[in-house]
């Protein structure tokens, strides 16, 4: 900005801005957003100088608050792929200029899926209220509402999710009465109930199959419930649920006993990268009769499923994942494990999950973390660079297998917002940082959770009002195969 004032008697700190949101020694896609920022403080100025070889950009502005142009952001990003950009920040407090210690972004040339897509959400103790599933382009601010609850009579509405990060290939829940699972296939929308009498439930967390004919979904019975202890705010569990596969071709509903037994819970499946088989996570239901919730320890288990007969295998594989015993966050908690939300790479490398104390719902767990396991050597990687202190859950891969976004409480411990991180060729976890916002105070004043974030390769072929159109044709009903 002309008319902001130049630094002036500059005196070195040997110390990092005090950033937010941290941007500080990050690995960044080229393709993404300029990283706004502010500075936390009493700050009259801020200069900010970027440097890639002979590629340099500068924004002075008054306050303590960054705003990159995003024309000269994106010229910079593509001088710099495979490079790194060295930052200057030169700040004035108490009338005198600072220069904090200089940090680097690291330009990847490996993109990220373009788009996002994530439920807006309350983090307080209604089962729902004024959701919103949106599209974000992330090389941009551009915003999208896809699905309102003005146009859906309030009701609860499930993450939107893609086949394949696909656009052409997508869907949600849409709850209550008059629901139904929104299936998109090519822009074209239908409402679906997939759903039988013997089912617990309507479908709850699904999966498409690599050829997007099938889909994996659970059924699931969840109950709220309330800590006695104070530093534990709330508790969702599944009392019953099960796992089918549904035939979208042919409206039929795939069961396997295997896979709903009501003496185990089974849920959150998904299909292998190359539709050989379905993961899911299951525990032992006993728990639940003992009403100790905090035995309920998850496993990750997988089944065989022939995409093109639509047939599943004759036993189940539980997955060994040798620090299953993982160290604890809290003292004097359990240190087991409980395993849940299991994403594969598209590349069928590396298989991402969370591990909390128990249960299958880590975004009120504050010692919810995320690891990989190489499908390939069976190592696991704990991610100790990725990792909080608070709840960091919710996954999903982008399309080239080198970056994921989750959703991470460690601001706050109450606010998930979504972060990116970088997975290298050789399998190396890099910082991850939050999705760039246009206003650096965004998340400051935001007053809601990003819920499951999900990427995509491009724009969905639908929104708001053609959701609301959709709830109002008849529904497609499925009967057992």
């Amino acid at each position: 900005m002309a008319c902001a004032e130049q630094p002036k008697d500059v005196t070195a700190k040997d110390e990092l801005p005090p950033m937010y949101p941290d941007y500080t020694d990050v690995t960044i896609p080229k393709n993404i957003a300029p990283l706004n920022f502010l500075l936390r403080g009493d700050f009259e100025g801020i200069q900010v100088t970027a440097t890639c070889g002979d590629k340099q950009m500068q924004v002075t502005e008054r306050g303590g608050a960054i705003r990159f142009d995003i024309d000269e952001w994106k010229d910079l990003m593509q001088h710099s792929a495979g490079k790194s950009i060295n930052v200057t920040v030169t700040a004035k407090t108490g009338g005198k200029w600072y220069a904090y210690r200089q940090f680097a972004w690291h330009v990847t040339k490996d993109t990220i899926d373009p788009y996002l897509t994530y439920r807006l959400i309350e983090p307080d103790y209604e089962v729902w209220h004024n959701l919103t599933i949106r599209e974000r382009c992330v090389e941009s601010f551009d915003e999208r509402v896809i699905s309102d609850y003005n146009l859906v009579d309030n009701r609860c509405m499930n993450c939107h999710i893609y086949g394949n990060q696909d656009p052409s290939l997508s869907m949600m829940y849409v709850r209550g009465e008059g629901g139904g699972a929104i299936l998109n296939r090519n822009g074209r929308l239908s409402k679906l109930g997939i759903k039988t009498d013997d089912m617990v439930s309507g479908s709850v967390y699904y999966g498409f199959s690599p050829d997007g004919r099938y889909i994996a979904f659970s059924t699931n019975i969840i109950i709220p419930g309330f800590h006695s202890m104070p530093k534990k705010r709330l508790e969702v569990f599944d009392t019953k649920s099960d796992v089918y596969v549904a035939d979208l071709e042919q409206n039929t509903i795939i069961e396997c006993p295997l896979i709903a037994d009501s003496t185990v819970l089974e849920t959150f499946p998904v299909f292998s990268p190359d539709g050989k088989y379905i993961y899911y996570c299951a525990a032992d239901a006993d728990p639940i009769k003992r009403n100790d919730i905090t035995a309920l320890q998850y496993s990750l288990v997988r089944i065989p499923f022939n995409t093109k007969t639509g047939t599943f295998g004759e036993k189940t594989d539980t997955m060994k994942i040798p620090n299953h015993q993982e160290r604890s966050k809290v003292k004097g908690q359990s240190s087991k494990s409980s395993v849940c939300h299991p994403k594969i790479s598209p590349d069928g490398r590396y298989l991402l999950y969370t591990v909390a104390h128990y249960g299958t719902f880590p975004i009120m767990h504050p010692e919810a973390d995320q690891q990989i396991m190489d499908l390939k050597t069976g190592a696991i990687n704990t991610l100790d660079i990725v990792n909080s202190a608070k709840s960091d859950t919710y996954h999903s891969w982008s399309s080239n297998s080198r970056w994921f976004v989750f959703a991470s409480k460690r601001d706050d411990g109450l606010y998930g917002k979504p972060y990116f991180c970088y997975i290298d060729v050789e399998g190396k976890a890099h910082k991850p940082f939050v999705l760039p916002q246009e206003n650096p105070e965004f998340y400051d004043n935001c007053l809601k959770s990003f819920n499951a974030p999900e990427l995509g390769r491009g724009t969905l072929p639908f929104d708001a009002m053609d959701i609301s159109r959709v709830m109002k044709q008849d529904i497609i009903t499925m009967k057992k195969k």
